[in-house]
Parts: structure tokens; sequence; C-alpha cells
């Protein structure tokens, strides 16, 4: 009987992947924890590896002689060895658009929860202050300059989110290529006008700790910095030395380098910086359509037949 071996999820139990693999004849595992060396130990003879954040090395895919397939649930492949597989021969899947719509919801709720104070006022009036100037400066987003960086699924349907609220939209991207109605702009233009930067890029050698201190610098000193995509985009020394400086009206985070991070220590830890624990994906709905989608991946490809979304 075929296999496949559950390196790691944030959700409770494995019951929906099991029910569907299960159908189709195929036995489900899971993995004692997320080491590399716990995932190389116990990955045997695996056909396939479904996988979340756990490091799936070549290591890992070594260990596993009978690996035909790693399925991503979720959209990035960096914690893939996704070259070591393709020398293998062993199909990499992800689901890259599951959560366009929640991350770009997030992305905006967070830049509506900084500009509005929505989570600092509704802190205080639950310790039982009720002041409307405590919390001054609000602004308002209209006819602000929204600033995306990465214009892929998620990127878009911020830029077009913004653009409905009545921003000025500015896009950076490889290609130079944009949605309509969002004016190209080289990135450093793009951080120097931009009133919002939202970060939605996937993360590269190139991308990694592009918001540093030489490009902090270049931010109007009362904008706000959104990050949704991947920790490693971000330098978070340098972000801690900028807002220490007193820059930046907010900062808003759901993704850390490493995760969880030390919510005591800087820049986690300063008022102006609003942290949500990696949820921008999270909906009931896209939960299911993740797990879902993945598991008929994994039944596809050990029957023999093409999955959807093929990376390699």
């Amino acid at each position: 009987m075929p296999n496949a071996f559950y390196t790691d999820h944030p959700w409770a139990d494995v019951e929906v992947e099991r029910a569907i693999l299960s159908a189709a004849g195929i036995d489900l595992r899971e993995a004692s924890n997320n080491q590399e060396a716990t995932l190389a130990a116990q990955v045997g003879d695996a056909d396939a590896i479904i996988t979340c954040w756990a490091p799936t090395t070549a290591r890992v895919i070594d260990a596993a002689p009978n690996l035909r397939h790693i399925a991503r649930t979720g959209v990035g492949l960096d914690n893939i060895d996704v070259a070591r597989a393709t020398e293998r021969g062993v199909v990499v899947t992800n689901v890259p658009d599951y959560c366009v719509t929640e991350v770009a919801e997030h992305t905006i709720g967070l830049a509506f929860a900084m500009a509005r104070k929505i989570a600092e006022c509704a802190i205080a009036t639950r310790a039982g202050r009720y002041s409307l100037v405590d919390a001054e400066p609000y602004r308002r987003i209209a006819g602000q300059t929204f600033g995306v960086i990465g214009l892929g699924r998620i990127g878009s349907r911020v830029a077009e989110m913004a653009r409905a609220l009545g921003c000025r939209v500015l896009g950076n991207n490889r290609s130079g290529s944009t949605p309509e109605g969002v004016a190209w702009a080289p990135l450093d233009q793009l951080l120097a006008e931009s009133d919002f930067v939202a970060l939605l890029a996937p993360l590269t050698d190139e991308t990694h700790k592009m918001i540093n201190d030489r490009t902090l610098a270049l931010m109007k000193p009362d904008a706000f910095l959104i990050n949704t995509s991947r920790g490693g985009l971000v330098d978070h020394d340098a972000l801690a030395r900028t807002l220490a400086q007193g820059r930046l009206a907010g900062v808003a985070l759901d993704v850390q380098t490493p995760e969880p991070p030390d919510l005591s220590a800087p820049p986690y830890n300063h008022p102006r910086v609003l942290v949500t624990p990696h949820t921008a994906f999270v909906s009931t709905q896209s939960m299911i359509d993740l797990r879902t989608r993945v598991a008929h991946q994994v039944a596809a490809v050990l029957a023999g037949e093409q999955p959807e979304n093929v990376v390699n």
C-alpha cells in the first residue's frame, strides 16, 4: 500500500487529508516532530511527502528511496530543495492561489488597523481608557499613495483593493508589468513616495532583507510598512533601529524570522509595531481548500496522473 508522510501542519489534525488519501488506497503517516534529523529518520518508504514549513532538504529527500512526490501545503517553496527533488525525478507541487483573498484582506486590514488606530483604541477601551485624543493622529486612507512590492496574485489583489479605497497605487516587480491602474515604479521611488508599503514579494536571494537600513531611510518618516509575505524580506535589526530613531508611523508584521520571534525584544515590542501570528492566510474556507487540493495532488501523482500546480 503506498503511503504519504506528513512532516508538519498548523491545524489540529489531518483527518481531511486522511479521508481523501484513504479513499485512494494511500496510507498517511505523521512525523513526530519537524526537525531535519527526525524527518530523515522517519520518512522511510514514503511515496509522497506532504510538508508545510518543515525543512524538506536533500537529506530528507535522499532518505526516501521510493519518493515520487513532494506536496507543499502552501505557496512558497523555500523550505523544499526543489533542485534535489528534480534531480531525483520527484514531482513538486504547491497551491499558489488558495489564500489570495485572505492575505489581501489581511494586508488591507492591517493598513486600516494602523492608520485608524483600531487595535490601539480597542486595547485601551478594554483596559478602561475611553479617549479620542490618546491615540492621535488618525489617518485617512483614501487619497494616500499605496506601494505594493510584488505584483503576483496577492499583490495584484491588494493593488485592486487599494485602488477601490481611493488610493494612488504604485507597484514594483521584476517584469515591469502592472495591473490596470497601477503605476510601475523603481523600488527606491516607490519607497520614497508611498504612505503605505506592502511587501508581497517572494523570498529569494535578491529579495532577502530588501527592507534594510538603506531602503528604510528612503521611506517617509510617517509612512506605514506592512509585511504579509515572508519574514526574510525585512532586516528586523534595521527596522528596530529605524523605529528607535522615531521614524515610521507604524509597522505591521504577520511574518517573522524566526517564528515565533522574541516578542519582548525590538522591533516586536515597539508600541508602533502591530504583530499578528502568521494568520494572514488563514480562514475556514482557505484551509479546507488547501488541504483538499493537496490531498488530491498526492492521490493523482501516486495514481500515475498529472496533478495541478507542478512547479518543477
